[in-house]
């Protein structure tokens, strides 16, 4: 099938974020996954993880294409797309069991990451889960010369975004209840960090 906005990122990422989220989202639950791109994430995990109810969300210059891709699957666990910029308060969606982005905080202006963990905080369920995918600086540190370049290159296009240090990142997620639980080092440079609503 033809994916429109296809991201070769979320094909070569998918069977490693899979394996984690297999242990650690094993609970029949819903997953708001934010900024769902081509939808092909939610199409793979939502085939291999069919206890979860899988709910994809957008911007809206992105929901179109979105809904046209994850209409040529017939998965009854993912929920019709819908738009939420996390800078829009409140968000469509009053509660959640667990959440999850990838790619994202790297895209978005940092008033916007602070948005982001607002909006988490407000509608996480208590004990719920947060999954965040992507890459992270450790103590002002790029993880590899590759991320440095990417960083650059980011910076160029738009000077708001960014690769985001993981001491910043946690510390808001802290401010909202959230508490670390993993670090995972992912393939490609990148994380998969878990925390989870402490309250």
């Amino acid at each position: 099938m033809l994916i429109k906005n296809f991201s070769q990122a979320c094909e070569n990422n998918k069977k490693p974020i899979l394996e984690i989220l297999k242990t650690v989202l094993k609970e029949r639950g819903e997953v708001l996954e934010i900024g769902s791109g081509s939808g092909q994430h939610a199409l793979y995990f939502g085939e291999h993880l069919p206890h979860l109810e899988w709910q994809p969300t957008e911007l809206p210059a992105g929901i179109s294409a979105l809904r046209d891709n994850l209409s040529m699957a017939s998965l009854q666990n993912i929920l019709a797309p819908r738009v939420l910029d996390v800078c829009q308060h409140p968000w469509p969606i009053s509660s959640t069991a667990n959440i999850f982005t990838a790619n994202t905080l790297h895209i978005m202006a940092w008033s916007d990451v602070r948005h982001f963990f607002k909006g988490v905080g407000r509608i996480l369920n208590p004990n719920g889960l947060l999954c965040v995918y992507g890459p992270f600086r450790y103590g002002g540190n790029y993880t590899s010369e590759s991320n440095a370049y990417f960083d650059r290159w980011l910076k160029d296009r738009n000077p708001e975004s960014g690769i985001r240090d993981f001491e910043d990142i946690n510390l808001l997620a802290q401010e909202q209840g959230l508490e670390l639980l993993h670090d995972y080092s992912m393939p490609a440079n990148n994380q998969l960090l878990i925390w989870k609503l402490s309250h």
